[in-house]
């Protein structure tokens, strides 16, 4: 299943989404990613959840980004859960209407792995393309 929160920059979307987190790490039995570009929440979050830092990476598409997701539920089948912070700051410079086609293709591969993936993004609900509400 794919999630997203979105809203304008400032509205708390951050917090909700380690919120969720840390109160999914006491719940849940499976193991849970945080992808972020950066490390500026390493302290936000449980020990217990593995945090990735997509500068580490060459990330900047949304087909480079689906990558990434593929090899890490690839490597670690007792994922549960992947919550990405911030999807058009790790991918800057792209319109999310261009990224539906990776949203479908992220939509079948967390069905079939059995994985919940939440994803925030920076964009006003009436600016969103018309394809990302039905994820909202």
């Amino acid at each position: 299943m794919v999630n997203l929160i979105i809203g304008k920059k400032g509205t708390g979307k951050t917090k909700q989404l380690i919120d969720r987190v840390n109160a999914a790490v006491q719940i849940d039995k499976g193991h849970l990613v945080f992808i972020n570009n950066g490390q500026r929440h390493v302290y936000d979050l449980d020990h217990k959840i593995r945090l990735i830092d997509t500068a580490e990476f060459k990330i900047d598409t949304y087909q480079s980004l689906y990558g990434l997701l593929c090899g890490v539920m690839a490597q670690d089948y007792d994922i549960s859960n992947i919550f990405i912070d911030s999807i058009t700051k790790i991918i800057p410079g792209q319109d999310i209407a261009d990224a539906e086609c990776v949203f479908e293709e992220l939509e079948h591969v967390a069905a079939k792995a059995n994985v919940n993936i939440v994803i925030t993004a920076s964009i006003a609900v009436e600016e969103a393309p018309e394809y990302i509400k039905k994820y909202l």
